[in-house]
C-alpha cells in the first residue's frame, strides 16, 4: 500500500513537471504561425534552427530562419493554423499541424526542447500538405 502511494505521488510530481515545463508555449507559437507572426516565433528559436521548408533544408542561425520564413508567409498569407496531433516526453515535445494559406495548406512539424528552463524551437518543417 505505501509503495502504491509513493509511486502515484512520484507520478503526479512528474505530470505537474511536465505541465509546468510546457504550459502555454503551443498556444503562442501556434497562433504566431497562425497569423505569419516571425517576431513571436524568432523568441522560441534556438540560436540554429533546422529549417525544412519545401524543398530546402538546413540549420539556419535565429535572425537567418525568422527572415525566411518571413518571405515564405509573404507569399503564403496564413488564415489558420491548427494542430492535429502532439507528443514527447519532459525533455522535448513534438507538433503537427495544419496550416491554411490564401493559396494552399501546409503541413507543420515543429519540435521543442527544454534547454535550462526554456522551451526553445529545434526544428520547423513546412511542407506541401498533400
Amino acid at each position: 500500500m505505501k509503495n502504491s502511494l509513493n509511486f502515484i505521488t512520484i507520478a503526479l510530481l512528474a505530470i505537474s513537471f511536465w505541465l509546468y515545463t510546457f504550459a502555454g508555449v503551443p498556444d503562442e507559437i501556434n497562433v504566431a504561425l497562425g497569423k505569419g507572426n516571425t517576431e513571436t516565433l524568432k523568441q522560441y528559436f534556438n540560436q540554429t534552427i533546422e529549417l525544412v521548408l519545401l524543398d530546402k533544408e538546413n540549420v539556419y542561425s535565429n535572425v537567418q530562419a525568422e527572415q525566411i520564413l518571413k518571405q515564405f508567409f509573404t507569399t503564403n498569407s496564413p488564415k489558420s493554423f491548427e494542430i492535429l496531433h502532439h507528443g514527447g516526453n519532459e525533455n522535448s515535445q513534438y507538433y503537427i499541424g495544419t496550416l491554411k494559406t490564401e493559396r494552399k495548406s501546409f503541413r507543420i512539424y515543429y519540435l521543442l526542447k527544454n534547454k535550462s528552463g526554456q522551451n526553445l524551437l529545434y526544428q520547423l518543417r513546412i511542407e506541401d500538405d498533400e
